[in-house]
């Protein structure tokens, strides 16, 4: 919510610089991607998917950001075989940069369904004055008369930001000391207290217009019911299903399992393949091929906003991932 809210911000706001530039740089926004994709967590792919749905990064770009992601995996990787997950995370950069260029060539720069495109992306330059200007806001304004929606922002960003501080929102997500939970917790205060901020600072009809209407209402219970309804699905397979026994005793099917598990837009079905690679039960060409397939929880707002350009992200990946696991499987790694 907190990364829907910045880049809204930021779309609205960046008039013929940064996010303008960003859109005329077909490299710029591979890189840009796959470099967002690389970061431990879901953070810099929730980034690359709100920018993808504003028209800011095309469909190349996003490609590149899901298949150089490793999802919240990444934390139990570089704690438990870091030299091996840099190797892996090396591999997947040039898988990511090589496949985005691909698509792009494949589908051009007009590649993101033109549905996705949301009004914040639309404005002509002769608007972003005006929506810099509603932006930028007035500190007496805001403080002076608080509406429903300013009041609702903050108190949910406190809230959560409360909630942090006291432990409440504690994550597993590794035992390392470079992404530990301390860590984690830290980057998730600074990005709610920097859209903090700006919902203070903006003024009543940028909040309600963007803000207000557009990220939070609009989109934020679309994502909240998705991601609810995926981990709960994912619970209940963990609880009934034994997935790592099944993996390791059908070998040969275990590239197919890596696939169709990597389908599953959540952290956690994945860490299966991790923790059999670290005991040394599979191959590391069914880890890459699982790791390309999936995302971490970055798919779910996709899959909210766009069913479509989730399954066309998911197919792309499926063939990038196929051809990892063929190579594999040929050269013997």
């Amino acid at each position: 919510m907190t990364m829907l809210l910045l880049v809204e911000y930021v779309n609205a706001t960046a008039r013929s610089r940064s996010l303008l530039r960003l859109k005329k740089s077909t490299l710029g926004q591979l890189l840009a991607a796959a470099l967002l994709g690389m970061i431990p967590g879901c953070i810099g792919g929730f980034a690359v998917v709100a920018l993808f749905t504003h028209g800011v990064v095309n469909f190349g770009a996003l490609v590149a950001a899901m298949v150089a992601a490793m999802g919240d995996e990444a934390f139990i990787m570089y704690a438990s075989f870091p030299l091996k997950a840099l190797t892996l995370q090396g591999i997947l950069l040039a898988i990511a940069l090589a496949s985005g260029g691909a698509v792009n060539l494949l589908w051009g720069k007009k590649s993101a369904p033109a549905a996705l495109l949301r009004p914040a992306a639309a404005h002509p330059d002769n608007r972003y004055h005006h929506h810099q200007k509603a932006a930028s806001g007035s500190r007496r304004v805001a403080v002076r008369r608080i509406s429903f929606h300013r009041a609702a922002l903050a108190g949910g960003l406190l809230f959560f930001m409360a909630a942090t501080v006291s432990g409440m929102l504690g994550h597993s997500h590794g035992h390392g000391e470079l992404f530990g939970e301390r860590h984690i917790n830290l980057l998730f205060l600074a990005i709610a207290a920097a859209t903090l901020v700006i919902v203070i600072r903006v003024d009543e009809h940028f909040l309600e217009q963007h803000l207000w209407r557009h990220a939070a209402k609009k989109h934020f219970v679309r994502i909240l019911l998705w991601t609810l309804g995926s981990l709960i699905a994912v619970a209940a397979l963990n609880r009934y299903i034994e997935a790592q026994a099944w993996v390791s005793g059908n070998r040969l099917y275990m590239g197919v399992a890596a696939m169709l598990i990597g389908l599953i837009p959540a952290s956690g079905p994945h860490l299966v393949f991790v923790l059999l690679f670290a005991q040394g039960n599979i191959p590391f060409s069914v880890l890459l091929v699982n790791t390309i397939m999936q995302d971490g929880h970055a798919g779910i707002p996709l899959l909210a906003e766009s069913r479509r350009g989730f399954i066309r992200m998911k197919a792309v990946k499926a063939v990038i991932a196929a051809g990892a696991g063929i190579c594999g499987a040929f050269f013997g790694f």
